[in-house]
């Protein structure tokens, strides 16, 4: 009977459907559950990792944040820029929406004798009036709450403080406020010296600020506690000058796009001569969004790995319950169904396995959304719980639901009777390196093992070699270019250079390092070479930058990334990222300038710069609170003579001890030890502490020893842990899981050769064995295949991965770690293969051959 009508076809097939579901609905129920357990947690890793990847903008818009905050200082001790003058200037400048400001209460924490404490000084007080960190750039709270703001005793403070003051949520904190005459007094610290106010304060929160959710070591060195608004007026009433902002939290009618507008009109609305600070809340996103793209790239990498198992396991299991039909269809064919009747046959099954399989995959992926984002956003995301990602979900419903239901169709049309007869009659190529096994005299098993790993069979014999083989390698070389990359990051992570601290210590004055301390560094045997630099914000065509100024041709300066280095005064070196912003190239011209022309003597004319090379910049200078300073990509690399002669003098102090560089990056002799290193440069360190201390105009000011400052991707790099190692070590289980699948199927097509080699002689040890033999060929094919593919992928991965986030690309390769995975290949391989042989081994020869 021929069958050509649709809807004759489709009863035909709904009636087989029902007929056959009882014994057949243990395998479309596995095809459901592989499908919707692997492609639910696909879908649910790569939705988490966009979610983890997008976390931090999320959360930042979540706080009202500003766009761009201004700190300006008084260019004398007698006056002052920041005023209520420039805050009404300020918020009335062209493209400014809204400003709020913080205070600065000369508040400092007591010790019981009344002294203040001896880590006062690494402890920020602020507090606004106008709803600064209240209603913009708003706080975190992590632990307690907030302080209410008609209390006088109560406040909050950073992780950090705490710490330092070693305190916690429920504790006072004794707090006196001074005047400025008071903080300018000989005796200012001691007893002597009475707060005009003194307050113990409740701890009521630990607060995370927006822009210090993922913080780089220098940041790390910042720490704040912020106060009342009652606490302030109180503050105010005893000194007036608490009432001058030190800080402005500038939002922008469009965003980004008016911040270099407003920078240059703020730059024209400050008092003639003062100093200022910008940082721009876009460049915070910038490297928060780097810092967590290892961890959404591992998520990615999951999913997309564990889609691919599930396309490639379902594609499997759709075969093999298809295979099962084959005599079904052979009888419908003998009774005269037509080629649409038999390749329709079981189709309906498998296709409502394929679609209720999807649907339970969508529906994991959303139950597990709760657990995404990952990372050192998470504590602050504002909107923890189920997540819909529409575009993965939709996507990934179409992949499973579109590949799945195509490869089912596809088994379908190749494996109705009339192709199964015409594949049958095709001839079955013999492998060659099979042939070459049986002609050196490998044993009879050795060379059953190779064949059967190599030749595909025909029939009901008939296996997926080349795919076998395809899916090892794969998996080999996934494995390996995860350990690969992971290499490449630890490697990162370990040696300072590669980040920008091409240097081992620096010193850090409070003010300047006296220039005597210099002649010890040059005298010092353990001192290789040492570079000064002072760090500061300038405008390079249009934009603030971060900048360091240094000698051309400086001992110690910046690894370079491209071109060279520091040569002459008319040159300059950004970092990648600063080159990119300015659609520069290297080659290409900029114009640097400071201030404006009625700034002078404290102002640097409009310069045209040559851009001879890139460099990875050191994290050093101010918290980002305050200002932005150089990081990686950010930043550049200027000569000190572009400073005119006016310029360095109007600089220069009348006290010597006060002209020396800002900071000094040293470099110690190879051979010198950690320790004995930073003990030496700590003993400098001293020395300059005794010249201040002797010096009228030194007190307070001291020089400490920089250790290596990490940038904030580093220290975030550093917290991912064993990330890679656990997404290598996911590999492997998929690819022994799927090594497994193939091994057992394999075996299982096989048995019908497998009952005639035991009925010629073939012992039940020797069966096994052949199987293990297969096992191994598989393994080393996948072995030589999948290693330099995996290092090729693994050190490309790597580079293109450092240069997006700045740093020097040394892509490293893991040999150890390489050598353990081929050696583990292979004991997988066989391990693997001990059920199945054993299985083969024993099955009886007339059960098999029974049924040809």
């Amino acid at each position: 009977m021929v069958i050509g009508d649709v809807s004759q076809v489709a009863r035909v097939a709904w009636y087989r459907f029902r007929a056959t579901f009882g014994r057949r609905w243990r395998g479309c129920l596995g095809v459901v559950l592989l499908i919707g357990l692997i492609g639910g947690i696909a879908m649910a890793s790569i939705a988490a990792g966009r979610r983890t990847q997008s976390s931090y903008p999320t959360f930042l818009a979540s706080t009202n944040p500003s766009d761009l905050t201004v700190s300006a200082g008084a260019a004398n001790s007698t006056a002052s820029s920041g005023s209520a003058a420039l805050s009404s200037k300020l918020a009335h400048l062209a493209g400014v929406k809204h400003v709020g400001s913080l205070l600065g209460p000369s508040a400092f924490p007591l010790a019981p004798n009344g002294a203040l404490r001896d880590v006062a000084d690494q402890i920020g007080v602020f507090g606004s009036l106008n709803g600064m960190l209240q209603s913009q750039d708003r706080i975190t709270v992590v632990e307690g709450r907030m302080a209410n703001p008609s209390r006088a005793d109560e406040l909050v403070m950073t992780a950090g403080a705490a710490k330092i003051l070693g305190v916690h949520v429920g504790q006072a904190v004794p707090l006196g406020i001074y005047t400025t005459a008071q903080t300018e007094l000989p005796g200012f610290g001691n007893p002597s010296v009475l707060p005009r106010l003194r307050v113990r304060a409740k701890l009521v929160g630990i607060v995370v600020f927006n822009n210090q959710v993922v913080q780089d070591d220098v940041d790390r060195n910042f720490t704040f506690m912020m106060v009342t608004p009652t606490l302030l007026r109180e503050a105010i009433a005893v000194s007036p000058a608490t009432a001058v902002p030190v800080l402005y939290g500038v939002q922008l009618e469009h965003g980004g796009r008016d911040i270099d507008t407003v920078e240059k009109e703020f730059i024209r609305a400050v008092p003639p001569g003062s100093t200022y600070e910008f940082h721009e809340t876009s460049r915070i996103v910038s490297e928060v969004e780097l810092a967590v793209k290892p961890e959404s790239i591992a998520l990615g990498a999951f999913g997309t790995i564990a889609g691919l198992v599930a396309l490639v396991l379902g594609v499997q299991a759709i075969s093999r319950q298809l295979r099962r039909g084959d005599e079904d269809r052979q009888v419908l064919r003998a009774i005269g169904a037509g080629p649409t009747v038999t390749a329709s046959d079981g189709l309906i099954g498998i296709t409502a396995a394929v679609l209720l399989g999807s649907l339970l995959a969508v529906g994991v992926a959303v139950g597990l959304s709760p657990l995404a984002p990952i990372g050192p956003v998470r504590p602050v995301y504002p909107y923890l719980g189920i997540a819909v990602d529409w575009t993965v979900l939709g996507l990934g419903l179409a992949l499973l639901v579109g590949g799945l239901g195509t490869a089912a169709i596809v088994f379908c049309y190749r494996q109705a009777p009339y192709r199964v007869n015409r594949i049958r009659h095709s001839a079955t190529r013999s492998s060659n390196i099979a042939g070459s096994a049986e002609a050196a005299g490998l044993p009879v098993t050795g060379v059953v093992g190779v064949r059967f790993a190599l030749e595909p069979g025909r029939g009901r014999s008939a296996v997926p070699v080349r795919s076998a083989l395809v899916s090892t390698g794969l998996a080999v070389a996934m494995v390996v270019a995860t350990l690969t990359f992971a290499s490449g990051l630890k490697t990162l992570v370990s040696h300072p250079t590669l980040f920008g601290w091409n240097w081992s210590y620096a010193l850090n004055p409070s003010d300047d390092v006296p220039p005597q301390v210099l002649k010890l560094l040059n005298h010092d045997p353990n001192v290789a070479s040492w570079s000064g630099a002072t760090l500061a914000n300038a405008q390079i065509d249009g934009q603030t930058v971060p900048i360091l100024l240094a000698s051309p041709r400086a001992a110690v300066s910046p690894p370079v990334l491209s071109g060279h280095g520091l040569d002459a005064t008319n040159q300059i070196v950004l970092g990648a990222a600063t080159l990119t912003e300015l659609h520069k190239h290297v080659g290409d011209t900029v114009t640097a300038s400071y201030g404006t022309r009625q700034d002078a003597p404290a102002y640097v004319p409009p310069t045209r710069l040559r851009v001879v090379g890139t460099a990875t910049f050191p994290a050093v200078g101010f918290s980002s609170f305050i200002a932005d300073h150089t990081s990686m990509g950010s930043g550049a690399l200027l000569s000190t003579g572009i400073e005119p002669l006016a310029f360095q003098r109007a600089l220069r102090n009348p006290d010597p001890n006060y002209n020396g560089p800002a900071m000094v990056f040293v470099r110690l002799r190879s051979g010198v030890g950690v320790r004995a290193g930073r003990a030496n440069l700590q003993r400098i360190a001293k020395a300059a502490d005794k010249i201040f201390s002797n010096d009228p105009n030194g007190g307070g000011n001291d020089v400490t020893v920089l250790g290596v400052q990490r940038p904030a991707q580093i220290v975030n790099y550093r917290s991912i842990g064993e990330t890679p190692l656990i997404l290598a070590g996911g590999l492997a289980v998929g690819a022994l899981i799927a090594l497994t699948l193939t091994l057992v199927a394999s075996v299982r097509q096989r048995r019908r050769d497998l009952a005639l080699l035991k009925s010629l002689g073939f012992t039940q040890r020797q069966l096994a064995t052949a199987v293990a033999w297969q096992a191994t060929v598989v393994a080393v094919v996948g072995i030589i295949v999948g290693i330099p593919i995996g290092i090729a992928i693994g050190r490309q991965l790597w580079i293109l991965f450092a240069r997006n986030i700045n740093a020097v690309p040394d892509p490293t390769v893991p040999v150890l770690s390489v050598i353990f995975v081929a050696l583990g290949t292979l004991i997988f391989a066989n391990l693997v293969a001990a059920l199945p042989g054993r299985a083969a081994a024993r099955t009886p020869t007339a059960l098999v051959l029974r049924t040809e």
